[in-house]
């Protein structure tokens, strides 16, 4: 049973500049530490790197947005940006991982997450469900 579906849109070009004003330290303040890591690979890549991370980094705060308007409260406890980790499993297709109190919500509630990402030249997207398993 669904119980929640949400949507966000990220424009990249705001993304690019909040990376250029803030470096890392933005990337810090979104995305959680196994994030972090592909982020960092990522921007090590040279210039071409640097805007797949930016990419990336927008594409994970969607999915944080996005899964925050299904859960219902948007980035309000439990929900918040290091409280959900979105990583691409085997097949590079994005799984959700709750951390934090929201794991412990989401598995009171018997809850699964599921988010679909994508990004195009201008922005990225995320869509999200939330099901009662």
């Amino acid at each position: 049973m669904i119980v929640g579906i949400g949507t966000d849109v990220v424009m990249l070009s705001r993304m690019q500049s909040l990376y250029d004003k803030w470096g890392e330290r933005i990337a810090q303040r979104i995305l959680g530490p196994q994030e972090f890591a592909v982020f960092a690979e990522r921007r090590s890549r040279g210039v071409a790197g640097v805007s797949r991370a930016v990419s990336y980094l927008a594409k994970r705060f969607a999915a944080k947005e996005a899964v925050g308007k299904a859960l219902g409260c948007g980035l309000s406890h439990p929900m918040s940006l290091h409280s959900l980790e979105v990583l691409n499993d085997e097949l590079g297709a994005p799984r959700a991982y709750a951390r934090k109190d929201l794991a412990r919500v989401v598995e009171e509630r018997g809850l699964v997450v599921h988010v679909s990402l994508t990004d195009e030249i201008d922005y990225a997207q995320a869509f999200a469900i939330v099901e009662k398993a």
